[in-house]
């Protein structure tokens, strides 16, 4: 993901998952896009990729549940 602080997709995963929503908190919380700004784009599309397969996962849990 950023190669300038070293952050891999876990790292942006894991901050997602306690609670950064946007690409700001998310590079806040990681320290992500703040040299040369290259993987903001990268960042943005991974932060809403896991963002839908959390909205997803709980979809298909509530329906088996149903």
């Amino acid at each position: 993901m950023c190669h300038c602080a070293v952050v891999n997709d876990a790292c942006v995963k894991d901050a997602v998952d306690c609670g950064a929503k946007s690409l700001g908190q998310v590079c806040r919380a990681t320290g992500a896009g703040r040299d040369c700004g290259s993987c903001v784009f990268a960042l943005k599309r991974l932060i809403c990729e896991h963002e839908q397969a959390k909205h997803t996962t709980l979809l298909e849990v509530e329906g088996a549940a149903s």
